[in-house]
């Protein structure tokens, strides 16, 4: 029998671990059973061809927001070409509507509807032929199905496992070669944010503590660049985080950098020392804020301490070696245009290193769906059912959001603005407002929706900047410039820089008596003066003279390392 289990992915750098589990947990089928991992940016044909070369008995498909739509597709389409194929889908997306998705899509045989290892497994007792041993459909727990009269039946939950039999998927490291490698030390929310289906899940289960270190070890030793943690809460446990924490702070080699969700207010001072003392880069922390108006944390049954946040976030990036990332959702019960702005600059003045200005998503399953109507809550029918009106925001205020976000996104997460935003923001009534400003130039000028190059967004940062009243405008090509070169040694000059303050007898100067001396580039010595200037950029801005050093980069931010060029005999960088 050939069974295919099939993923469809984002991006090719995801990966579905959910696949694999399920093949390492029926292990003993494992000659049988194949996994086929493909992407949303391939068309349907491709999926198509290859399912069918691949001539499964049974085919079983992961079901997420962002794939159902292709999966819908896909599994109308395959039994016109492998019409004796049965099968089966499993996964979020369809676990809270396994009777509707097989009352609308007559194909398909069943769906898994919550964990799938155990219930997978079962099914595959059950399809080699283990009646003998009782087992049936009908009494496979946490399945829907057709019977053979063609009903739709619903069986009895299964309930959750103990996390830590699911086996480790990631043994063979060689086949997730630049994937982002995902990993769950714990199953299970202790949360009831209404708009989330992690909390219907109340069961929290962690895994054995000494099984999540042995695996932390393997990926340290296999020099894995990025494991993210999937655990909905990371730190809804002290002793967890800490052990885990500590263990990769401990081990660490440099390479492997560790993502985490956390709930910052519940941070305690242990923790935060601890994270404080790590390596550069070692973790990331993505931080759900979603909302700063109370009535509406309230509503959506969220706890959350907001003075605590901002006070955490701050003690954490006086570290200098945590990246940390905000979220915020629009589109949530009780906050309007206005409050969102409140919001917004809230969080903006907490300096995240990334703020994500995110739409509600009216899950199925979620107490956000069954309140709707309550909410006139107004969402797409297609996935992701993103909000397009509340009773509090129209799809006008949507719209401004949208372009609000485009903004964020090009100019504050890239990073690559960071000295120009600082001080351009002072010029606005608050960081919103400069963002909302900079989307209707955009707007205005036809810019939105194209496709522009990296330079191409300083020199159209630079235009906004002219046609609005600054305090000084050739101060902001200064920063520009500053901004421009900490990233790239960009060898052609953009025109709306301005001839370079450097001549170029000075540089021809500077990189002789630096080939002699290296008194700034240590570690360069191996190079002549003409591979010093390739390698390096010189630059005057506000009147110092300042050289990049590209070789030598901030862990978190990539800007090139700067030195001040000075002739006082004094090394400033």
């Amino acid at each position: 029998m050939k069974i295919l289990l099939a993923a469809i992915n984002a991006k090719y750098i995801h990966s579905n671990p959910a696949v694999y589990s399920l093949r390492a947990y029926a292990c003993k089928y494992k000659e049988e059973i194949r996994i086929a991992e493909y992407t949303i940016n391939q068309t349907i044909d491709e999926i198509l061809m290859d399912i069918y070369r691949q001539q499964p008995d049974i085919l079983c498909i992961s079901c997420y927001l962002w794939n159902i739509s292709y999966v819908r597709q896909v599994t109308a389409e395959i039994p016109k070409i492998l019409p004796d194929v049965r099968i089966w889908l499993g996964g979020p997306e369809v676990s809270f509507s396994g009777s509707g998705m097989l009352e609308s899509c007559p194909h398909l045989t069943g769906v898994m509807c919550g964990e799938g290892e155990e219930t997978f497994l079962e099914l595959m007792d059950y399809y080699h032929g283990q009646e003998e041993k009782g087992l049936s459909l009908d009494r496979i727990r946490g399945i829907v199905y057709r019977d053979d009269a063609g009903n739709v039946r619903v069986n009895p939950s299964r309930p959750v496992m103990d996390l830590s039999r699911v086996p480790f998927v990631y043994s063979h490291i060689e086949d997730f070669r630049n994937r982002i490698i995902y990993y769950e030390s714990s199953r299970g929310c202790p949360f009831s944010c209404s708009y989330c289906l992690s909390s219907i899940d109340k069961c929290l289960r962690f895994r054995d503590i000494e099984l999540v270190k042995k695996e932390l070890q393997f990926f340290i030793d296999h020099e894995v660049s990025q494991v993210k943690f999937v655990d909905r809460t990371f730190n809804c446990r002290h002793d967890h985080a800490m052990a885990v924490w500590s263990y990769i702070k401990e081990h660490d080699r440099g390479i492997t950098n560790f993502h985490f969700e956390v709930a910052a207010d519940l941070l305690n001072e242990e923790e935060i020392r601890l994270i404080r003392e790590m390596r550069p880069g070692l973790i990331q922390l993505e931080i759900g804020v979603q909302s700063a108006n109370g009535e509406t944390i309230r509503e959506i049954r969220r706890k959350m301490d907001l003075d605590r946040v901002g006070q955490v976030t701050a003690r954490i990036r006086e570290g200098g070696n945590v990246h940390q990332h905000l979220d915020l959702i629009a589109g949530l019960p009780y906050e309007d245009y206005e409050s969102f702005i409140r919001s917004f600059n809230c969080v903006y003045a907490m300096k995240p290193d990334q703020l994500q200005l995110g739409f509600l998503k009216v899950l199925k399953g979620s107490l956000m769906h069954d309140k709707a109507q309550e909410y006139g809550l107004i969402y797409q029918d297609r996935p992701p059912y993103e909000v397009l009106s509340t009773k509090w925001l129209s799809y006008e205020d949507i719209i401004r959001l949208k372009q609000v976000e485009e903004m964020v996104e090009v100019y504050y997460n890239s990073a690559q603005f960071r000295h120009t935003l600082d001080h351009l923001e002072k010029e606005f009534s608050s960081p919103f407002a400069m963002y909302e400003a900079l989307a209707l130039y955009y707007e205005s000028a036809g810019l939105l929706k194209v496709s522009h190059s990296r330079l191409a967004r300083y020199e159209i940062l630079y235009q906004f900047i002219r046609k609005h009243p600054v305090k000084n405008t050739e101060e902001y090509r200064e920063w520009l410039t500053l901004d421009l070169y900490l990233r790239d040694n960009v060898k052609n000059r953009p025109d709306f820089l301005g001839e370079s303050r450097v001549s170029r007898e000075e540089a021809s100067a500077f990189y002789k008596r630096e080939a002699e001396e290296f008194r700034y580039l240590k570690g360069y010595e191996g190079f002549d003066r003409n591979q010093l200037r390739k390698m390096t950029h010189l630059e005057r801005v506000r009147g110092r003279l300042l050289l990049f050093d590209y070789r030598s980069r901030n862990r978190l931010t990539n800007d090139a390392a700067v030195f001040c060029v000075d002739d006082s005999g004094n090394d400033g960088r």
